[in-house]
């Protein structure tokens, strides 16, 4: 396991970036990095670990060799937890171990990003393994809502750029007709107002 390949995986904002050992045949394991570290915490712990997986050390957003998103984003933790979740989808990765160390497991605030996926895609994590690091705590009465309005917000995300095509032109009366169907508070002449600045006209509309 001593040999690795590197990983580049597409992101809107550019790639995030891995290391793989072993066959790709093996028992998916993904592998999370600690607080400003990267996918080579992991070089010497996966000879030591059982042959026959195939592990991939991911590189966070703005780790490593991954690319950083755009300037004036900030890196919020459910953008990390975003992170796996796109990793695991380029991989065709339905169910899978993760092992997370230190940020893989603590985020800049409260939250811990492996223990946060098992709970927001349980069905995806057949095992967690965690680094130096504590377990997810949620109140009980908290779980349920932030559980449907987290993973409601991820998966969303991830369809829409799946979905991702050239904007739809259409007649100015058309582009009017449908702001005012989507705006049912606005008048004629404010919905054409805001589409003096909110539309960009082409040869098609």
């Amino acid at each position: 396991l001593g040999m690795f390949s590197e990983l580049k995986f597409p992101v809107p904002w550019g790639h995030v970036a891995a290391k793989a050992w072993g066959p790709s045949e093996g028992h998916p394991v993904l592998c999370l990095h600690g607080w400003l570290d990267n996918a080579n915490t992991f070089d010497k712990l996966i000879p030591l670990l059982p042959r026959g997986c195939y592990y991939v050390a991911m590189d966070f957003s703005g780790h490593g060799l991954s690319s950083h998103r755009p300037a004036g984003c900030p890196y919020h933790f459910l953008d990390y937890v975003t992170d796996v979740r796109r990793v695991a989808a380029a991989l065709q990765w339905r169910r899978f171990t993760l092992m997370g160390h230190s940020m893989g497991n603590f985020s800049f605030s409260y939250c811990f990003i492996s223990p946060q996926f098992c709970f927001l895609y349980p069905e995806m994590v057949d095992k967690l393994i965690l680094l130096e690091s504590l377990g997810f705590l949620l109140a009980p009465e908290d779980t349920e809502a932030w559980l449907k309005s987290k993973r409601r917000v991820i998966d969303r995300l991830l369809s829409l750029e799946a979905k991702q095509q050239t904007p739809k032109a259409r007649s100015p009366e058309a582009a009017l007709q449908r702001l005012l169907e989507a705006n049912s508070h606005l008048t004629a002449e404010g919905g054409a107002i805001l589409l003096q600045r909110g539309a960009t006209e082409t040869p098609a509309g």
